[in-house]
């Protein structure tokens, strides 16, 4: 699986995160999808690769406006992430 962090332009409010949210999710098979207005991101797991430019055009789509993409293997994070077997 992988995050994606999308740096997201634009979104105001909690509305602004659930539209972009649900466009996300409508146009990927997504695990998790969560935004943030004050961050200004996106923040996408999925365990296929969605290519950038796909991600561009849904989240244009919305009227915001996406400055960046990143990625990186997706750790789970909770409770039980902090003991993990050490080899």
């Amino acid at each position: 699986m992988q995050e994606i962090t999308v740096g997201v332009d634009g979104m105001m409010c909690g509305m602004c995160e659930s539209h972009v949210n649900d466009a996300v999710r409508t146009a990927f098979p997504v695990k998790k999808v969560s935004s943030s207005h004050g961050a200004g991101k996106t923040v996408i797991v999925t365990e296929e690769d969605i290519p950038d430019e796909k991600i561009r055009e849904v989240i244009d789509k919305t009227g915001y406006t996406v400055t960046g993409i990143t990625r990186k293997p997706y750790e789970k994070k909770g409770f039980f992430a902090r003991f993990k077997k050490s080899e």
